[in-house]
């Protein structure tokens, strides 16, 4: 064996670098994972050289992972940059960031380190489910630096939907529909909601639970529904623009003009038609569900829906994401993924698993 090829064989089987990306709820557990895990056999297979939050970066190229979040407000070192990344990354072997953040100039510099040769993993929906042109300068991206994107944690907080999916179709299999409840927290709030108590009550009650986002005009306005939809809607070959997705807000206009301070006072305003369509769902012997759906020839809607008591999207309980997929194989009775759609420890186990996968397949190559 030649030294360059047992350097490259070397440099393979090392651990994965990685850089963190977000130190908040979701950070923090993924954070708190890799710490958990050194001086096991997953701890030898990631290793932590990064991290930052908005504010404040730590690097160390021999591992940072034993240290708690909190450091980096104990004691910052040096001030955040996304330019930071690239020097902590430089060099060769498997090299991964973990994006954890929500935001938007992060999931702007995905293509760049994808292009660079570095695999991105990321909750953040505002890569692959904003507009067509910057999900398509990932795909290209990633062809041109040889690299993955791991995004199991965009949708359904790690649910195997991407994976099922992408499984389906390398079978020979073709996605015809998808409908799902996408939500953690408008399925806890439809889940919750008896048509007796006032529907702001229970948006205020989702909020102190941190089921909505501190504003939860970002939850009742669809938005979330409509990046999600739209990433399973191009894995499953639909390449659609984001403004196809008709979205049917469960807010009125007016609210969306107000500052955030004035919204919880507002929010009364929906009782009434949210009390009339539950009415009328009931005797019906309806359920009201906030659904994502994408239908034959690529037509996407998200609105809230009343379905019979045995639709496929009817069932489970609490901030559940239930989805349900039909195509050649399963073209009468759709298969359903269900599952918990929010939460920081099932998210973060969803970034690592990822982090896992990349690690082990460039291991292999």
């Amino acid at each position: 064996m030649s030294a360059r090829v047992a350097t490259l064989c070397r440099d393979r089987q090392a651990p994965a670098r990685v850089a963190l990306l977000g130190t908040g709820t979701v950070g923090s557990a993924a954070w708190a994972r890799l710490a958990r895990w050194q001086g096991t056999p997953l701890g030898e297979r990631l290793r932590l050289v990064h991290a930052a939050n908005s504010r404040f970066a730590l690097a160390d190229p021999d591992g940072i992972a034993g240290l708690s979040g909190d450091v980096l407000l104990q004691n910052p070192p040096q001030q955040a940059a996304l330019e930071a990344v690239d020097v902590a990354l430089a060099g060769v072997g498997t090299r991964i960031v973990i994006d954890a953040t929500a935001s938007g100039q992060v999931a702007e510099r995905h293509a760049h380190w994808l292009a660079c040769g570095i695999h991105v993993v990321t909750a953040c929906k505002l890569g692959q489910g904003t507009s067509l042109a910057h999900w398509k300068a990932i795909q290209a991206a990633k062809r041109a630096g040889d690299t993955e994107y791991g995004d199991s944690a965009t949708v359904g907080a790690g649910l195997p939907l991407l994976h099922v999916i992408r499984r389906l179709q390398a079978g020979g299999d073709r996605i015809h529909s998808i409908a799902g409840v996408l939500s953690g927290s408008l399925a806890w709030l439809f889940n919750a909601y008896d048509g007796l108590r006032p529907f702001s009550g229970f948006v205020r009650q989702a909020r102190a639970a941190g089921y909505t986002e501190p504003d939860p005009r970002e939850d009742l306005s669809g938005e979330d529904v409509r990046r999600k939809l739209l990433i399973l809607a191009r894995a499953s070959g639909y390449l659609l623009e984001s403004e196809a997705v008709q979205v049917e807000p469960l807010l009125p206009p007016e609210l969306f003009a107000l500052p955030r301070d004035a919204v919880d006072a507002a929010l009364p305003v929906l009782d009434a038609p949210l009390r009339e369509r539950y009415a009328t769902a009931y005797k019906n012997c309806e359920k009201l569900r906030f659904v994502g759906r994408l239908q034959n020839g690529g037509l996407a809607t998200v609105g809230l829906e009343a379905l019979p008591a045995d639709h496929p999207l009817v069932g489970g309980g609490g901030a559940d994401n239930r989805v349900a997929i039909w195509s050649d194989r399963y073209a009468e009775q759709p298969l359903v993924v269900q599952g918990p759609g929010a939460g920081a420890e099932v998210t973060a186990a969803a970034l690592l698993d990822d982090a896992l996968a990349i690690q082990a397949a460039r291991a292999r190559d």
